[in-house]
């Protein structure tokens, strides 16, 4: 069954120019010029329920305006929409309750009430009797282990707890799905594990669908079989994770940082980007080296720092329009 069904998208903003000078101020102020950004054009795909769907691409790709559209937010300029057989743009308060959003940037709880109270608010906007109200405040309590912190002020929480809340929030109602918009940002690695681990254990024990956005590959690898690349409001990509994993996620960028000056020998799979002083840098192909057969070729008696990481997703989608023979 489809849940998310988007065909022929579009999203258009209209920017003002700004003139130099103080002639061209005035004839801004009369004569305002304006420019047409076409955030989302014509896009389209689908989404089965029970779903883990990753939609990625760069900043200003149209990803969260894709968001604010498929939830009844901003309406479309083009083309049309249905989440759970509903329209967004005609029957968004409907919508509403059989949905839930997190935007990692923007807080929903209020900040002087502790997170019991809130679920309280929350379960009052959706119409849930106290009773039933309890019980599930009581679930979501287990599930996401807040009973240390349900009756602290949500300002005295750190940020993991904090996010923990807002997931907590969104789910109050038991939506058929969740969109998530970078639900990890500015967390630490720890805590980005255990909100990943309460996201897949949320839709394998809620059958929620998942519809995430995020900057971050660990999110998108652990948690996703399917994924959508869009860059400049169009969709790049529309393949499975196995795909993407095989023929763009296969390198890896190493930082060492040495006691001692050394040169790092050539070898096929590892492309060295930087060399200065005590300081190299580079990248290693896992589909042609493992990663510990190619620090195996530094002495680790010499080795002060080391830190290895993905490659940025930037990088990945420009891999892909090379591929496909377009520029970003």
């Amino acid at each position: 069954m489809k849940v998310i069904e988007a065909e022929d998208l579009s999203k258009v903003f209209r920017v003002k120019q700004k003139e130099k000078g103080i002639r061209g101020s005035i004839k801004a102020v009369f004569h305002p010029q304006t420019e047409e950004i076409r955030a989302v054009d014509r896009i389209s795909f689908s989404v089965e329920e029970g779903e883990v769907l990753a939609f990625i691409g760069p900043n200003g790709a149209g990803k969260s305006t894709t968001i604010k559209m498929l939830t009844g937010i901003l309406y479309p300029d083009g083309g049309n929409v249905k989440v759970l057989g509903i329209d967004p743009t005609k029957k968004r308060k409907q919508l509403a309750y059989e949905i839930g959003t997190v935007f990692g940037q923007k807080e929903q709880l209020w900040t002087h009430l502790t997170p019991y109270d809130n679920f309280r608010f929350f379960g009052a906007i959706y119409d849930i009797p106290d009773g039933e109200m309890e019980r599930r405040i009581e679930e979501l309590s287990e599930i996401f282990e807040l009973g240390l912190y349900i009756n602290t002020p949500v300002r005295n929480l750190s940020l993991g707890q904090r996010i923990r809340c807002e997931i907590a929030a969104s789910l109050i109602h038991k939506p058929k799905v969740l969109f998530l918009d970078e639900p990890t940002i500015g967390l630490d690695p720890v805590v980005k594990e255990n909100i990943r681990a309460l996201i897949r254990q949320m839709n394998k024990e809620l059958h929620t669908t998942i519809f995430l956005t995020s900057h971050d590959i660990g999110d998108i690898e652990k948690l996703c079989k399917r994924i959508i690349i869009v860059n400049s409001g169009r969709i790049v990509l529309d393949d499975s994770m196995a795909h993407l994993k095989y023929h763009y996620l296969n390198k890896k960028t190493v930082e060492v940082k040495l006691h001692e000056s050394v040169k790092l020998p050539s070898a096929e799979g590892i492309t060295v980007l930087k060399e200065k002083g005590g300081y190299v840098k580079f990248e290693v192909d896992t589909a042609v080296m493992k990663i510990h057969d190619a620090l195996r070729r530094i002495d680790t008696e010499n080795v002060e720092d080391i830190n290895i990481s993905n490659i940025p997703l930037e990088n990945i989608i420009t891999d892909i329009y090379k591929s496909e023979g377009k520029t970003v």
